[in-house]
């Protein structure tokens, strides 16, 4: 069955958020393509759960994975998914089933109870619709209220930067630096301590670039050009100098490492 497409049918009586992530850790596994992830949350009665069930996959396999806080949903679906012939994967009931004997109390049957418990929750919501609103240089006049600016040459993991950290709840901008062009003013009326330069050896960053327009089927000029790039870089360093930047190196480093050294930074 190479190439055939598979379903995971996430079922919650939340959103459905913590099995959608587990349901991509684990797709992500696999061939890009092989799993197609279909989401039905705020199930709150056993019959809307048996006519999702009954209507599930059609003539796809399909495997679902549910986070149920309702025990009698959660019975339901123990039951039904076996008699539907439904590989069926429960988050959420094993790992509360494990906290209740160890402890002998009795959970909150709360679905959704995760953001409510968690204070955080809210400050990542912001912090991530803060470095959509301030990414790649845009909303420059916002750059003193960010918590994180990356500033950096294209091609440096600005973006997947940024949103990574304002997942931990810090408000992150991020700036390109273009050779020739002036960067916005208001930079430089940030706090040196917060503005973190990013940078890259200039012959992977040449690879990097040239694969790109490769895959857009586009050209630009002197864009992948190992001399222009070594140039571009050599700028921008001169601009991280001069605006007392923290340089931190992006070549063959995950984002989540890059990502760790900045937080490490912010929190010392």
């Amino acid at each position: 069955m190479t190439g055939a497409k598979f379903t995971i049918r996430i079922l919650s009586d939340s959103l459905g958020e913590t099995a959608d992530l587990v349901a991509r850790a684990a797709s992500s596994q696999y061939e890009p393509g092989t799993f197609v992830l279909v989401r039905s949350g705020k199930i709150s009665s056993s019959g809307e759960l048996r006519s999702i069930l009954d209507t599930l996959c059609g003539d796809t396999a399909c495997v679902v994975f549910h986070t149920f806080a309702d025990p009698t949903l959660r019975a339901e679906m123990e039951l039904l998914a076996p008699e539907r012939g439904i590989p069926a994967v429960d988050i959420l009931g094993p790992a509360v089933l494990a906290l209740t004997s160890v402890t002998g109390l009795e959970p909150h049957v709360e679905p959704g109870a995760i953001r409510k418990t968690d204070r955080d929750y809210y400050v990542r919501i912001d912090a991530m619709e803060f470095a959509v609103k301030h990414d790649d240089g845009r909303n420059p006049e916002g750059l003193c209220d960010a918590e994180v600016v990356l500033v950096g040459v294209s091609r440096t993991s600005k973006t997947p930067l940024s949103m990574y950290i304002a997942g931990k709840g810090y408000k992150v901008a991020n700036v390109p630096l273009v050779y020739g062009v002036d960067p916005p003013k208001e930079l430089f009326d940030v706090d040196s301590r917060r503005v973190f330069g990013l940078v890259s050896d200039p012959g992977l960053l040449s690879s990097i670039r040239g694969a790109r327009l490769k895959g857009l089927g586009g050209h630009v000029r002197r864009y992948a050009d190992r001399e222009s790039v070594e140039t571009e870089m050599e700028s921008a360093r001169d601009l991280m100098r001069r605006l007392g930047a923290i340089v931190i190196r992006t070549d063959n480093r995950a984002v989540e490492e890059t990502a760790q050294e900045i937080i490490r930074y912010l929190e010392s």
